[in-house]
């Protein structure tokens, strides 16, 4: 699939030197529906049961903000595709930024990305925690911190059982987090049809305004954060040139569809006030479609929900750890794989770090806690964003004359998109992310020492 004959003499290129790291020869057990359930189920988290409400009182700027960010998304997705059929045997993003920008600008990228993951692990449990208990009262006198370190290290027991065993957990949960946004979208719709005075009732009277959009756009971010995931696990994909393109741009079209129904269902069916008020925006609309307490049940799908994400993820960072390790920039050992194909101390790793990440946030309240971590995972993510658009400029300008420049156009929308975020998240989440990069300045100095050193030995 790559464009002229440079380009696919970069592409070999880039394939000779993944397939010359020590990534060991592993099955390839993910497939196109895996891979999608990667990209849906790690997209729609904990954020989007509560995002109506937070969205609630930019009224229809929210609509706006939600096709800004799902247009950018999908440019971004575009990218990844593109990427992924360039270098088709590169362990993922790490490999599309090496063999383009050189391995330092891959290092700080990933080692953010990298830090994102295991925070976003952490960031879940900690939310899953407050649904279960809503869900199970009995529960109550346990400390909640015990039980989303219990999450926390469920999962990490599952992916340990190997990629088949925790794709098909992600499978069956990414179907059933599906049900309560469809029950939303359907009961909604018919709602509106039966009775069309439900809408003349909720219309939101916000005005229109490009800062508004903007505002609601950056919150809106946050939940799209994922869609990139069936590049992360590319060593472990069959025939990767064809489904990682295949799987990046259907599970993100799937979840643009679902968050633009979901979002605005509420916010025509529920009063502005009441609407930002809401804890459970879901819940209150099936209520008020079925009566009240009908809506109760859906709390179990909300924690199947944030249950699959956390499967997904972890899956995720292991791979990822196994993947910066096989390429020297973290300690080797994390490279070694159990019988099942899992790399164990990659996940007691991130495992363990996800933990202190849960144990710190309790200091906090847990609504205090889960915004502090949304907002790390957030600054974290646009490097990897920004950084692989412009990767694909550069594989575009290697192409010469034959290089479409179509090409170029997904490119620089993504790279725009990336800039867009970075300005739309503010300062502080900013600043997280050059600190986040810098905390990894020590590791790589350290890790290309010591490869040197082996060299020379």
């Amino acid at each position: 699939m790559t464009s002229g004959a440079g380009t696919q003499a970069v592409a070999a290129d880039a394939a000779d030197a993944a397939e010359a790291t020590p990534t060991g020869a592993r099955p390839r057990v993910l497939g196109f529906w895996m891979c999608t359930a990667l990209v849906v189920g790690n997209t729609i988290g904990m954020g989007i049961f509560v995002l109506p409400a937070g969205l609630a009182p930019y009224g229809f700027n929210a609509t706006l903000g939600w096709i800004v960010t799902l247009a950018g998304c999908i440019a971004l997705a575009r990218v990844f595709a593109r990427l992924a059929s360039e270098f088709p045997r590169a362990d993922g993003p790490f490999g599309y930024i090496r063999n383009t920008l050189g391995e330092t600008a891959a290092f700080v990228t990933i080692w953010c990305y990298w830090v994102s993951v295991w925070v976003t692990n952490a960031a879940l449990a900690v939310a899953v925690v407050g649904y279960l208990l809503a869900l199970v009262p009995a529960a109550a006198p346990i400390p909640p911190v015990a039980i989303a370190l219990t999450l926390v290290w469920l999962f990490v027991g599952v992916s340990m059982l190997g990629a088949r065993t925790g794709g098909a957990v992600q499978v069956l949960t990414t179907v059933l987090k599906l049900v309560p946004m469809l029950a939303v979208i359907g009961l909604g719709a018919w709602l509106l049809v039966t009775d069309p005075g439900a809408l003349d009732v909720s219309l939101p009277s916000a005005p229109l305004s490009v800062t508004a959009t903007m505002a609601a756009s950056t919150i809106a971010l946050f939940a799209m954060l994922g869609f990139e995931s069936a590049t992360l696990p590319a060593g472990q994909v069959r025939d990767p040139a064809r489904t990682i393109p295949r799987a990046t741009l259907v599970g993100t079209l799937l979840v643009a569809a679902i968050y633009v129904a979901v979002c605005t269902i509420p916010m025509l069916l529920l009063a502005p006030d009441v609407l930002a008020k809401s804890t459970a925006p879901f819940v209150d609309v099936i209520d008020r479609v079925l009566g009240e307490g009908s809506g109760r049940w859906l709390a179990l799908f909300v924690v199947v929900s944030g249950i699959g994400a956390l499967n997904g993820w972890t899956l995720l960072v292991g791979e990822l750890t196994r993947t910066m390790a096989a390429h020297g920039v973290l300690p080797a050992l994390l490279a070694r794989s159990n019988r099942r194909g899992a790399p164990v101390l990659a996940l007691l790793l991130t495992g363990l770090l996800a933990s202190a990440m849960v144990t710190m946030s309790y200091s906090k309240s847990m609504v205090q806690g889960f915004v502090f971590l949304s907002t790390v995972v957030t600054a974290a993510n646009l490097p990897l964003y920004l950084f692989c658009s412009i990767a694909l400029v550069v594989v575009w300008r290697r192409g010469g004359p034959a290089a479409p420049p179509g090409v170029l156009l997904i490119a620089i929308l993504g790279a725009a998109f990336a800039v867009f975020a970075f300005i739309g998240v503010g300062s502080e989440p900013f600043k997280w992310a050059l600190a986040l990069a810098a905390a990894g300045i020590p590791v790589y100095v350290v890790m290309r020492l010591r490869r040197r050193a082996a060299t020379s030995a």
